[in-house]
């Protein structure tokens, strides 16, 4: 997800902010709570990233801020775009917004791009309908933005099919909130230095979501962890990286293959267990069964996010970062 900055000089309030997000889900075994009471800012050019293990939370979170969530969710909170309240807006200002303001960019090109459509076709729709461009002129401006985006020969793709288009094009045309699914380690590259690149030239803010956190690192300014539904840590990138606060946090990086380690060529060390499906607000914390360090004061409560450090690092844990960080 992107949205294009204020201009210099602009207010210093955050361009999107969440308040107190939470999703839930009306099952026949009982409620689903997706999502729990999430809140996060996005200031003007800044790169936040959401991760977490598939079932945290971050994808329904970032589909919540457009009114994008599946039928049948219960939303609740309020998100702020701008000072316009988005969750109390009818659904024709939302479309306003979408792609105009906000560009949600999906995890799959081949589903997310309509496959009896032109690229051309579908780029340009977007164009009449946010900037009222019409014939030739909407044309030139969807060949000036496959170009923008490096997709070669921009004039040719506009009359492409999907299907016709290899995954690093389909990807560039669709830049997914899991930028390097599918993709090999070259491309990947490719496409986190496009974003990079447009970044710097629009001057937009990123919302990435990922599971991935070795995508993150030297990308986001600020990293935002989501477990089982709960930010478990926030923190400035670099901090996050140097020292984790949080136990789950720890262990997703203790997941990755760090260059000129044995884990490198040999076993990762995974996270034992499995995401849990909340059907009720927790009574201990959300993390606790899996964690390597839980206490009995770990399961009288979900812990709030507390400072962990200085320069905005909060974790919601009891521990201390030397009791984390071994």
């Amino acid at each position: 997800m992107s949205s294009t900055a204020e201009p210099p000089g602009s207010s210093a309030a955050p361009l999107l902010r969440i308040e107190d997000l939470s999703v839930r889900f009306a099952t026949r075994h009982g409620p689903v709570h997706a999502v729990s009471a999430v809140s996060l800012e996005i200031g003007a050019d800044e790169v936040l990233a959401i991760v977490g293990e598939s079932g945290s939370g971050k994808t329904l979170t970032g589909l919540s801020v457009l009114g994008l969530e599946p039928p049948g969710a219960t939303v609740t909170g309020q998100v702020w775009f701008r000072g316009e309240n988005l969750r109390a807006a009818p659904r024709r200002r939302l479309q306003d917004v979408r792609g105009a303001d906000i560009g949600m960019v999906f995890q799959e090109p081949m589903t997310s791009l309509n496959p009896s459509l032109t690229v051309g076709r579908q780029v340009t729709e977007v164009l009449r309908r946010h900037q009222g461009l019409s014939g030739k002129v909407a044309k030139k401006r969807a060949a000036e933005l496959l170009d923008l985006v490096r997709m070669p020969d921009p004039d040719r793709q506009l009359g492409a099919y999907p299907h016709q288009m290899s995954g690093g094009m389909r990807q560039r045309a669709v830049i997914a909130d899991e930028p390097t699914t599918a993709l090999d380690p070259t491309i990947q590259a490719q496409v986190l230095a496009l974003l990079r690149d447009l970044r710097a030239t629009l001057r937009m803010s990123v919302l990435l979501i990922t599971h991935n956190l070795g995508l993150v690192s030297g990308f986001a300014d600020r990293v935002l962890v989501m477990y089982a539904g709960h930010v478990l840590e926030e923190s400035p990138a670099a901090a996050l990286f140097a020292g984790p606060r949080h136990p789950y946090t720890a262990g997703l990086l203790n997941a990755l293959p760090r260059p000129g380690s044995s884990r490198q060529a040999g076993r990762l060390t995974p996270i034992p267990g499995q995401v849990p499906v909340l059907r009720a607000d927790p009574e201990s914390c959300v993390f606790a069964p899996r964690c390597p360090h839980v206490r009995a004061e770990c399961r009288t409560a979900q812990p709030a996010l507390r400072p962990a450090s200085g320069n905005g690092h909060r974790a919601a844990c009891i521990l201390e970062s030397s009791e984390v960080i071994r």
